[in-house]
């Protein structure tokens, strides 16, 4: 970044209102060599890069190095979500002239990612939570039973006191019964973060534990791995510390079958590419899948998420990456590659997705579909789905593939796999 040094300097004089002649002055030196310097010319350094930072009342640092490193990194990435409304080239200067509104610019970004994470979120909630839809159920239910009661009160046949008395206390049960399931499912939805983002399975228990581990267990990397110990010293329940076990037992086969310093050797030399690491080392493609989204996440490697269900659409296991989501419990858009595998068993598919937006978002994704149990005469195989997942990858003449969350909040209307239209207040897309 030295080479920008004299363009910083030019920025800063006339920022700070001074002519040339009158910092060449300040500075002792001439003004043709002062514009020598602030046109990059001449590199400076030392007792004149001292007195220049001083008359202009900044600190050398900021001459040389400009912007900070964090500051900028934030704007690149607020940059990368406007598609090319921003100059990423300006970000340097943006960061230098302006820290205070550059500042802004990235916090502002950076809340807006964070809600549209949790739109998303609820999205995925309101189309596939269990407690949401028996919620909502109780609520209908006491609402057409006191309906019913009404009608039939309201009804031109007469009724005898007794039955009268039986409708009314039958419409007053169902209204006290109407009252609580409404406030529930008011508390229910109303739920702070802290309350509505716990854990509500025990695979998302025990998903939530991996996260804080970013998703690398150094300890079950070694040859002899005491996975029962690594489990009894979780602070789980015990039904997540099952699940928990179920997870470590797979990543120890197949940290044996790929060892962390070769395969990440192997990673870089072959740029993380899924079916060149299962050639290089003999072993199947979801192996590898898994063992990529376990990196450890602190040594430079790209962000990897990983999703796996099960033929019914039920996610078994989820390792989040920004922009990604699908419900828990089915219901998900079937283009995604992780359910279009299962139409192709053991054999590997590699998809460029695209979600909807008004920056589209793009996903990198590699999936396969492989049977669980052993091959038998009087039973299908059970079959399980792996998909890998790379954000933002690099631009490709590859066909895409359009995607969406759910039926339910994707705006596409001409998709061929739509299930039911799109919810209210949803722009369509074509």
């Amino acid at each position: 970044m030295h080479h920008l040094t004299g363009s910083r300097i030019r920025d800063k004089r006339l920022d700070c209102g001074l002519k040339q002649a009158a910092l060449a002055e300040a500075v002792g030196i001439s003004p043709s060599y002062l514009n020598l310097i602030e046109h990059n010319r001449r590199r400076i350094g030392g007792k004149l890069l001292a007195d220049l930072a001083h008359a202009l009342g900044v600190e050398p640092a900021t001459l040389t190095e400009g912007a900070d490193n964090s500051l900028l990194d934030q704007l690149r990435a607020a940059a990368a979500t406007s598609g090319d409304m921003a100059e990423m080239a300006k970000a340097d200067e943006l960061a230098l002239r302006y820290p205070g509104w550059s500042g802004l610019i990235a916090e502002q970004a950076r809340r807006i990612s964070e809600l549209e994470q949790r739109i998303k979120a609820l999205s995925d909630r309101m189309a596939s939570d269990p407690q949401l839809s028996a919620s909502l159920h109780e609520v209908i239910s006491a609402v057409t039973a006191i309906r019913s009661s009404a009608a039939i009160l309201m009804g031109s046949e007469p009724l005898d006191a007794d039955w009268q008395r039986r409708f009314h206390e039958n419409i007053h049960s169902d209204s006290l019964r109407l009252a609580a399931s409404s406030e529930a499912l008011i508390a229910f939805l109303e739920a702070p973060p802290s309350e509505s983002d716990a854990p509500r399975s025990p695979l998302e228990e025990a998903e939530t534990y991996l996260a804080r581990t970013g998703f690398h267990l150094a300890v079950l990397e070694t040859s002899s791995p005491d996975i029962d110990r690594f489990i009894a010293e979780t602070r789980l329940s015990t039904p997540a510390k099952r699940v928990l076990e179920r997870l470590c037992r797979q990543y120890v086969v197949d940290a044996l079958a790929l060892p962390s310093v070769t395969f990440t050797e192997a990673c870089r030399t072959y740029d993380y590419a899924p079916a060149a690491l299962a050639q290089h080392f003999q072993v199947d493609f979801a192996t590898v899948l898994r063992r990529l989204a376990s990196l450890p996440p602190d040594q430079g490697h790209p962000p990897i998420g990983m999703v796996t269900c099960d033929a019914s659409g039920t996610q078994t296991f989820c390792k989040p990456v920004p922009g990604f989501t699908m419900p828990r419990s089915g219901g998900g858009c079937p283009l995604w590659p992780v359910f279009s595998a299962f139409g192709r068993p053991s054999q590997p598919v590699r998809v460029e997705a695209v979600l909807p937006g008004t920056v589209p978002m793009r996903f990198l994704c590699y999936a396969i579909a492989e049977p669980i149990n052993a091959a038998g005469f009087d039973a299908p195989p059970a079959l399980h789905s792996t998909m890998l997942i790379f954000p933002e990858p690099a631009e490709s003449h590859s066909p895409s593939v359009p995607v969406g969350i759910t039926c339910r909040t994707c705006p596409r209307e001409n998709c061929s796999s739509r299930r039911e239209p799109a919810g209210a207040g949803v722009a369509p897309m074509l």
